[in-house]
Formats: structure tokens, C-alpha cells, sequence
């Protein structure tokens, strides 16, 4: 005997009808199983399925009113309940006398599907995933992502109504395959039709594309067509992507000029200008690459490491909304690698006299980043400690301490620049024999 829910299986706040409104069904309930259910008390002439938010509410419509008191008036004195697939249905009269099936756009067959994605990381399903699961049957000509009230969706299209019937068949109800999505949690398609019949994809970006111009402009930025910003795995919003890079600098044990940012962030490709500020108690730095891919590189390889061992000076990296520093003066604080051989301006030195940066521990030894040794030479210099701000090995503190620029894994250490020195005070500053220029 099934279990007794406290929930009333029957409702008496309605008048007698001969459509009955039945809940608790179980998900993606048939017509069939409905038919089924109603066929021992009289004629089942109409039914829905699948209403309500959790589509677990359907309605059935008898030929006749008593047909209906019938099923009501036998499940009201039964101590078996109605179920389907083994749960109970409760049972009550509709405030309707018959079922009106209106079809909408939802209904009618068409070339474009209506896809929500449900699932608690739904709006981190890239257009690229989509485009892999709906090519399976067919050539995808479009895809837009959006977000509305009923969460996030996409409206995705084919050539015609045949191919996009196809994979609304198979694919309605179905979660996409995990191997598409490692790091994300199960995400559920829920697929209608579209009223649309040609979708209109003005840009290539992340929210849209379009399968059938390749020619198509890409969109200048990666922000969301809908205003609203993408939601990353942490929570945090997802940022815009630029060739300009935003460095906040914190623990700075050893003092950070405009020649050791340009030599650290010269590994990974070109640096056209470099601006340092003072902000938030913090120095921080905008360092412009000529090119958005080499600015992610460069944040993927740097972001939360150390320009010096022992965990000195560490880098936070995010993406500014520049896309072109203005560098009216070259300084010790901005420089413009971009002009070949650029007069350099002394900055107003302080009324106070020179001032240094507390220490903790030996004098920095960064390498010149903008001199690489030939092969040659690589192979007879000595493997260093690569700068992942990692502590380095306890030694006596009378030892010399080297404390080496971040370079990228893999590669070798660079060449000491020439007639390098290190003056002989408690602030580390590296000293250059001349101004370097990209």
C-alpha cells in the first residue's frame, strides 16, 4: 500500500466539472499515462500536460460531468490513491468546464528553437558548447544567448523546421553531456519553438554568431548585448577583455620602477607604454600591450605571482577599460616604448630628500628582461629558481639572498644586463646602465 501523504488528495472548494485538475504527477508526464488514468470511469476527450512551474500539474477533460464525479467520487472513498509511476495524484475539479489547447508560437513548428538552459551554472554554457550539442543534427546557421525572467536562453537556428524538430525530439529534457562542461554543474535543456524564423546577428561575440557569414565584424568588446554582465564560477563578474592590463602591486618589500614592470611583462610579448600611480595607499600600473591576446596571456601567466622570490611584490592583474595610454611626458613613473630613443624627464625629486622602501631581508637581483642569451650561452648557464613566489631555501643571514624576477616556466633565465650594480644601502634599487626602449 502506497505511503499516505499529509497532503489532502482532494479539494472540495470547486463545483463539479467535468474537467478534473490533477497535481503531483511526475515529471514530463504523457498524455498517454493521463488517458490511462481517467479510461476506467468514461471517455478521456482532452487533455495538458506538463503545466505548472515544475510541469507536474495536467488537466483531463471527460466526455460527460458524471464521468468526472465517477473518478472524484471512487478516489474519495478508495484506500488506494491514484498514482502514476508509483507517486499519488491529488485530485480536484477544475474551475474550468473544458480544456481550450490555444497553440502558440511554442506549439508551432518552426526553423528556430526557444533552448533555456536551467541549472545553478547555466549562464556560464558558452555559444561554442551550444553550437557543438545542436550540430549534431544539422547545420546550425545561428545562435543568440540572452537572459529573461525564465533564466538563461538561446535561440538557436537551423535551415529548416524538419532538422530543428529533430533536435528539440532529442534533446528536450536532457542535460548536456559533462564532457562539455568539466568545471560546471549539470545544466538541463528545455526547448520550444520560436516565433522567429531568421535571427539578426549584427556582430561575432560570445552572446551571438553566425555560422553562415564569416565575414561578419567582431564585436569591439565582450559585453553582453541584454547590459547585463556574465557571472563567473566564484560568483564574480567576468571581465571585459583588453590590451591594456591593470597591475595593483602589494607586499613591496623592494622598490618597483618602470624598468622592472617592463621587464617582467616583456616575456610574453611587445610593451608599448607603462603608466605607475599611486592609489589606495597601493602603486599600481596600467601596461598596454598591442593586442588583446597578448595582455590574457600575460594575466593568465602573471596574476597572483611575484616579482621576487620570498613573495615579494606580487602582482594582481585585471583587464582596465583603456585601450590607449595617454603618455604625455616620459618619466620615471610612464614611459612610451612605442618612440624610438624618447627624452626622458626627470621627476621633481622630494623636498624630504631620497626616500626608501622598507626591507625585509638582502638586496633584489632582477634579471634584464629585454636580453636573452643565445642558445649557446643558455646551455652553459646554470637553471635558476623560477619567480612563482615560492620562499627560497634558509640560509644564515650573513648569506647573499638571490631574489630573482618572475620569468615564465620553461624558459631560461636572461642575461645579465652589463655593468649591473647594486649599491651598498638597505633599499634594494636596481640600478640600469641605460634606459631600455621596446
Amino acid at each position: 500500500m502506497a505511503s499516505v501523504s499529509s497532503q489532502p488528495q482532494f479539494r472540495y472548494t470547486q463545483p463539479p466539472s467535468k474537467v478534473l485538475h490533477l497535481r503531483n504527477l511526475p515529471w514530463e508526464c504523457t498524455e498517454e499515462e493521463l488517458i490511462e488514468l481517467g479510461k476506467p470511469f468514461g471517455k478521456v476527450v482532452n487533455t495538458k500536460c506538463n503545466v505548472g512551474a515544475n510541469r507536474n500539474q495536467a488537466f483531463i477533460e471527460f466526455a460527460d460531468l458524471n464521468q468526472a464525479i465517477a473518478m472524484i467520487s471512487y478516489y474519495a472513498s478508495s484506500s488506494e490513491p491514484a498514482q502514476v509511476r508509483g507517486k499519488t495524484v491529488y485530485l480536484q475539479y477544475s474551475n474550468r468546464q473544458e480544456i481550450v489547447n490555444n497553440k502558440t508560437a511554442a506549439d508551432v513548428p518552426g526553423n528556430v528553437l526557444l533552448v533555456t538552459i536551467e541549472g545553478s551554472d547555466a549562464r556560464l554554457v558558452s555559444i561554442d558548447v551550444l553550437h557543438l550539442v545542436f550540430s549534431a543534427f544539422g547545420f546550425v546557421h545561428k545562435i543568440t544567448t540572452f537572459e529573461k525572467t525564465a533564466g538563461f536562453q538561446a535561440l538557436v537556428q537551423f535551415s529548416d523546421a524538419e532538422t530543428a524538430t529533430s533536435a528539440k525530439d532529442a534533446l528536450d529534457g536532457r542535460s548536456i553531456p559533462r564532457y562539455l562542461l568539466p568545471e560546471l554543474g549539470p545544466c538541463t535543456l528545455r526547448i520550444t519553438y520560436s516565433g522567429h524564423s531568421d535571427l539578426s546577428v549584427k556582430f561575432q561575440s560570445h552572446r551571438s554568431r553566425d555560422y553562415t557569414n564569416p565575414y561578419l565584424p567582431v564585436a569591439p568588446s565582450a559585453v553582453e548585448g541584454n547590459g547585463q554582465a556574465m557571472i563567473g564560477l566564484d560568483g564574480k563578474r567576468l571581465e571585459t577583455e583588453s590590451n591594456v592590463l591593470l597591475a595593483s602591486i602589494e607586499n613591496m618589500q623592494y622598490a618597483v620602477t618602470l624598468d622592472v614592470l617592463h621587464m617582467v611583462f616583456s616575456a610574453f610579448g611587445p610593451v608599448q607604454k607603462i603608466a605607475m600611480f599611486d592609489k589606495n595607499g597601493g602603486l599600481q600600473a596600467l601596461i598596454q600591450y598591442p593586442d588583446t591576446q597578448t595582455a590574457v596571456v600575460a594575466k593568465e601567466a602573471l596574476e597572483g605571482h611575484c616579482i621576487y622570490d620570498g613573495g615579494f611584490c606580487k602582482l594582481h592583474l585585471s583587464y582596465s577599460r583603456h585601450t590607449d595610454l595617454s603618455i604625455k611626458v616620459n618619466n620615471d613613473r610612464s614611459r612610451d616604448y612605442t618612440i624610438p630613443n624618447p627624452p626622458v624627464v626627470n621627476a621633481q625629486p622630494s623636498i624630504l630628500g631620497p626616500q626608501s622602501v622598507p626591507m625585509m631581508g638582502p638586496p633584489a637581483q632582477p634579471y634584464n628582461g629585454s636580453q636573452y642569451a643565445p642558445m649557446s650561452e643558455q646551455a652553459m648557464m646554470p637553471q635558476s629558481q623560477a619567480g612563482w613566489g615560492t620562499a627560497p631555501p634558509a640560509v644564515a643571514q650573513s648569506m647573499p639572498m638571490q631574489n630573482n624576477v618572475y620569468m615564465p616556466p620553461g624558459t631560461m633565465p636572461p642575461q645579465m644586463a652589463p655593468g649591473m650594480q647594486f649599491p651598498n644601502h638597505s633599499t634594494p634599487q636596481p640600478t640600469y646602465g641605460s634606459d631600455r626602449t621596446q
